[in-house]
């Protein structure tokens, strides 16, 4: 469990069924909630709906919270591919969104762990230095608090940084919980344990969940991957992920500020932990969702950084920060398709929800109302960016492809079968022509599921950390009871039969 998740309950919210409105919302992060809370603010009827039992309990609650507009090095690339008024506007809507929060939160009292702190990009080869120091340049020319340095305040040495001052961090789900709470009454309605599974556009919309049927004027599609399979998100988006170890600090040894590596993604920062404790916070290990790969052997590995770099003897906690890249490193907010006239999606934050799923609720707002914004144009969904993204998006698509296919192949070809499959581990097997997805509880009880994603067909894999079955083309994680726990899958996957000891 992550530390967001941990150290905050839930709100007393009355169990209702979703009911028509203005506006549906689906998925309670930090983009839908905050969506929902600004519609409600300007008047309109909102039902927000959120298939777990918690709020703000997935990508959002497996963040590491940096609310900053240092998002790694992306203003050289900008500015390189898009033109410096594309790096500027970027710029500064990660800023308005940062000091949206800081002043809402100020207004509604609202106890956040909000913290003023600079933020650093930096490397440790001479090699990534003439890199950082064009950051610097285009960071500084995008009008953003930059500059190139070489003293970071890290208890190890390193060739350079960009520097960004007056960045932020923040408890996230204290935050949401504050903005959720509002939302109810006065023809405001929050949902939680409830599925979309289908929707037919139209006026009224209909959204069809497992409690029934919604209507609404309007639908925003805030689901973290977009369910419903329409606007090829699928071959646009890239799902990736980090891992998080966190652990208390000893007194005056936490670095001050917050830290992200260029080279190898470390991400580093404080939170304050009661009782004078200090939590660190430690992220790395990037990889793609459903890689080939040991995720316990990722998190030993990040565990071994931290303590030989930070001196953090043993976490407390750990947890996986999933988030989804586009193909050209800006965010999809605005309409779902083409076609699409009362439908919205906010989608492909990069890693860096905090600021842009905030931008990307200011943006709904506006859309929604028919008010101007002059960032629609940059995030809309429908954008053409072939000649600055064609190479991600051939390349993240023959990754899918490669998985679709070499994945069946590989699990007809069988590697093991389910008598050798010891308590707590999962394993991919084959039975006849059939692909199943076979784990063995604690208890020695074997689950056997078909192991294709109900998505769009391939074949999971078992996250050997978290105990999950986990869709390696379009990021779909399901419990070893089939369940769905995170989409763009809404239904689960199905039992099947043991297969026969090998």
């Amino acid at each position: 469990m992550s530390y967001w998740l941990d150290s905050t309950g839930d709100p007393p919210l009355a169990p209702s069924p979703p009911v028509d409105a203005d506006v549906v919302v689906l998925g309670a992060g930090i983009a839908g909630i905050t969506t929902a809370y600004l519609l409600k603010q300007a008047g309109l009827t909102v039902t927000l709906i959120e298939a777990g039992d918690r709020l703000a309990a997935g990508v959002t609650g497996h963040t590491t919270a940096k609310v900053t507009s240092q998002h790694g090095s992306i203003y050289a690339s900008l500015t390189r591919r898009f033109g410096p008024d594309t790096a500027r506007a970027y710029g500064a809507g990660q800023q308005l969104a940062a000091d949206w929060i800081e002043t809402e939160a100020a207004a509604l009292g609202a106890e956040i762990d909000w913290s003023r702190r600079d933020s650093y990009a930096f490397a440790e080869q001479l090699a990534s230095v003439e890199g950082l120091r064009r950051e610097a340049d285009a960071a500084a020319a995008a009008g953003l608090p930059a500059t190139f340095t070489t003293q970071t305040g890290l208890p190890f040495g390193v060739a350079g940084a960009v520097r960004f001052t007056g960045q932020a961090q923040f408890h996230p789900r204290r935050w949401l919980l504050e903005l959720a709470t509002r939302i109810p009454g006065d023809g405001g309605t929050v949902v939680t344990g409830t599925r979309a599974l289908g929707l037919t556009e139209g006026d009224p919309c209909v959204v069809e969940t497992t409690d029934g049927s919604v209507r609404a004027r309007h639908v925003v599609v805030a689901t973290h991957y977009p369910i419903f399979d329409r606007g090829l998100y699928f071959a646009r988006l890239e799902p990736r992920r980090d891992l998080v170890v966190a652990g208390y600090a000893e007194p005056g040894t936490a670095p001050e500020s917050m830290y992200i590596s260029t080279e190898d993604r470390h991400s580093v920062r404080t939170a304050p932990a009661g009782d004078g404790r200090t939590l660190l916070i430690v992220g790395g290990e990037p990889h793609r969702v459903g890689a080939r790969t040991s995720v316990a052997r990722h998190y030993d590995a990040l565990a071994a950084w931290a303590r030989e770099r930070l001196g953090l003897a043993e976490p407390a906690y750990r947890w996986l920060a999933h988030d989804l890249t586009t193909v050209d490193s800006l965010p999809y907010v605005g309409r779902f398709h083409p076609r699409a006239r009362n439908v919205w999606v906010a989608t492909g934050f990069g890693h860096w929800g905090m600021t842009n799923g905030t931008l990307a609720a200011l943006l709904l707002r506006d859309l929604i109302t028919d008010a101007e914004n002059p960032l629609a144009g940059i995030v809309d969904p429908q954008r053409v960016t072939v000649r600055q993204s064609a190479a991600e998006f051939v390349r993240a698509n023959a990754y899918v492809a490669a998985r679709f296919l070499g994945d069946r192949a590989g699990a007809l070809a069988g590697r093991g079968g389910v008598d050798s499959l010891r308590p707590g581990n999962g394993r991919v097997v084959r039975d006849g022509v059939r692909a199943i997805a076979a784990y063995r509880d604690d208890d020695g009880t074997l689950r056997c599921l078909s192991a294709r994603c109900t998505h769009l067909g391939c074949l999971v894999v078992f996250n050997d950390a978290e105990k999950t079955w986990d869709c390696p083309c379009h990021a779909s994680r399901f419990g070893t009871d089939g369940r769905v726990l995170a989409g763009p899958a809404v239904r689960p996957l199905p039992a099947v039969p043991s297969p026969a000891a090998t």
